[in-house]
């Protein structure tokens, strides 16, 4: 496994960009500076550490400027300089506006490093253009994929997952862009904003920059399976279920994913369902709630102080229900005790809902709420169940016959 390592000695030789703004002497190792306008600031350590390391300076006022944007030319020639990984070939002219420029060898560098791919910019680079976040996801995973096989098979495994930030669910993200986001964030080489969104078209800025670039350094040393989030969202990208991964559970011989296009018509022939996804998180500490995919689905508005215990597990399942009794309600829903491996209950509260853009299953008047999916039309809905360890195995059969089922790993 290559190892993607930043060079703070070429880093500090960056004389070209704005990055490094040569308004003060470099700073030595051993030096710390307090700037006026970081106080406070979430990503003050990781500025103090990038400063200390030698990779930014800081502006003759004293000021840091940490929401200043950061443009691609900058960022490509941080990584290209910063990568002690040798390249088998940098090759000339790869974008015709880029002749003459500053930045042209380090971005040449960066694409022959695999960060930047040229058919992403078929108008030109475009140099002075603020890089977004979106594009930094790309490249910091894409240069990871190239120097370790086992993140280009992340890149794979994580093309239909589920992203814990509310552009996946609104207004989507694309599959082309699904798996670098998780790369990035199931390695959190990046996080998401406090309102639960990705930020995908937002403009980088040079305290993100500062903590993206040392998180790299760590990352890049260590394998794709090292992540215990990032093997969250590959085994939800290839089997709709995070349990290996974050639970003492396992669907043995079975597989959600090859349940996932069939259906399960209720006894009492009220509706048909299908899951979609299976999903854990450890809230077993309702204070301090572990898996990739807790901040998406809980919070302490959700605490159920029987449940939410040692030896208990949440799943948040999702199934597509499609109505055929009219009028349906949820009394014929939880009627059918055979549905129970889909049937669970609805989050506690609308906060995380609302926050990040899925439905749940409906709280009040829920007859009309079903009216509007009749005739085949379906609907896609997020429930909780409460799994306990040592629970004996629990499944059901499939209208084809096929036996879905999970059970605790060590059955």
């Amino acid at each position: 496994m290559k190892k993607i390592i930043l060079n703070s000695l070429l880093i500090v030789s960056m004389v070209c960009t704005s990055l490094l703004v040569q308004s003060r002497p470099v700073l030595a190792a051993e030096q710390t500076v307090t700037f006026t306008d970081i106080k406070g600031h979430w990503a003050k350590a990781a500025i103090d550490t990038a400063v200390k390391n030698g990779y930014f300076k800081g502006y003759a006022d004293g000021t840091f400027k940490p929401n200043g944007s950061v443009t691609r030319a900058e960022f490509a020639a941080l990584l290209a300089r910063a990568s002690k990984v040798q390249p088998e070939t940098a090759q000339p002219g790869n974008f015709p506006d880029l002749a003459g420029h500053w930045s042209e060898t380090e971005v040449n560098r960066a694409v022959a490093l695999g960060y930047i791919n040229i058919s992403d910019y078929p108008n030109g680079f475009k140099p002075s253009t603020p890089i977004t976040r979106m594009e930094i996801a790309k490249w910091m995973a894409s240069g990871l994929a190239a120097a370790d096989p086992e993140y280009k098979e992340a890149l794979r495994d994580t093309v239909t997952t589920v992203l814990p930030v509310k552009e996946y669910f609104k207004p989507g993200v694309s599959q082309s862009q699904a798996p670098y986001i998780a790369v990035s964030l199931g390695t959190k080489l990046m996080s998401g904003y406090p309102d639960g969104s990705f930020g995908l078209t937002q403009k980088a800025t040079r305290a993100e920059a500062s903590a993206i670039l040392l998180r790299l350094n760590e990352v890049g040393q260590q394998p794709a399976a090292s992540f215990v989030g990032l093997n969250e969202l590959r085994e939800v990208g290839t089997k709709r279920t995070n349990m290996e991964s974050i639970s003492p559970f396992t669907t043995g011989k079975s597989s959600f994913n090859d349940a996932a296009e069939k259906t399960f018509t209720f006894k009492n022939k009220s509706c048909i369902v299908k899951l979609n996804h299976f999903i854990f998180v450890n809230a077993q500490d309702p204070k301090n709630p572990k898996g990739i995919y807790a901040p998406l689905f809980f919070d302490e508005s959700e605490i159920i102080a029987e449940q939410d215990k040692p030896g208990v597990y949440r799943a948040y399942v999702e199934v597509t229900i499609y109505p055929l009794k009219s009028p349906f309600s949820i009394g014929d829903y939880y009627s059918d005790h055979d549905s129970g491996l889909f049937t669970g209950n609805r989050t506690r509260t609308d906060n995380l809902k609302n926050k990040y853009g899925y439905n749940t299953l409906p709280y009040d008047e829920p007859q009309q709420f079903f009216a509007n999916y009749m005739d085949g039309k379906g609907v896609t809905l997020w429930q909780v169940q409460f799994i306990e360890v040592g629970q004996s195995k629990k499944g059901l059969t499939m209208d084809d016959g096929y036996w879905l089922y999970y059970k605790p790993k060590e059955e």
